[in-house]
Order: structure tokens, then sequence, then C-alpha cells
């Protein structure tokens, strides 16, 4: 491989990596407020009927998918985990709160998406882990 194409291939990485560690801390951010109940998080959860507990739940997991994400043998399943909750998110937007509001979630896909894509390595190194502790 040439300099030039190393010296590429490094870049798009360290880009991939900040914007991994960017999304940890959006999501971390999103599950703080959950997780001190902070009064606009009790609000949506009111305005959608769920309990209290639901928030507490959903914000434990996206604590723990925002760390994840920064584990490079968990990130690819963080990242693939993050899919399932974004989905929920954005089918929770257009059902019981703004529409207008499930462009986030669903945008925010396609970047897990790339995230998980791009740690697919990692995913199937954490599997053969699972799998040779199991037997």
């Amino acid at each position: 491989m040439s300099e030039t194409t190393t010296n590429t291939a490094t870049g798009a990485t360290a880009a991939r990596s900040r914007g991994a560690v960017v999304l940890a801390l959006f999501f971390a951010f999103s599950a703080f407020a959950k997780l001190i109940a902070h009064e606009s998080a009790i609000e949506t959860f009111d305005r959608m009927g769920w309990s209290h507990g639901a928030m507490y739940l959903i914000g434990a997991l996206e604590m723990a998918g925002a760390v994840a994400l920064l584990v490079p043998l968990l990130a690819g399943v963080a990242a693939t985990a993050f899919v399932g909750l974004l989905a929920g998110a954005s089918i929770v937007q257009l059902t019981l709160l703004d529409p207008v509001n499930a462009i986030m979630p669903a945008l925010l896909i396609v970047l897990v998406v790339l995230i998980a894509r791009d740690r697919q390595d990692g995913t199937a190194q954490l599997i053969a882990l699972v799998r040779r502790r199991a037997q």
C-alpha cells in the first residue's frame, strides 16, 4: 500500500473514531437526562403514558450503549443494539409524540449502522470469545 493510501485510510479511521465518540456523547447526554429525571424527560414519558421506570430503563440502556461505543470490542454490538433503540424512538415519535421529530432517530440509525459495519471485526472477535467461554 502506498503512503498516500495509508494516510487516507488512517485519516478515515480517525474520522470514524471521532464520530463514534461524538455519538457516544450524544447518547450519554440523552441518557443522563433520563437518569436524573430531568423535567423534560419526565414530561416526555408522561405524554407517552409510560412509567418513570421505563424512563430509567431506557436511560440505563442508552448510557451502557454510549460507554460500549467507546470500547472497540463492544462498539459493533452497541451500534447494532442502538439500531433497535432508535427504530423504536422513531416509531414512538411518529405514533405518540411529534411525527416531524422522527427524522432525528432515523438519521442516527444511518450513523450507527456505519459504526456497526466499521466495527464488524470486533463483533466477530467478541462472538468468538463468548463461544470459547461457553464451551
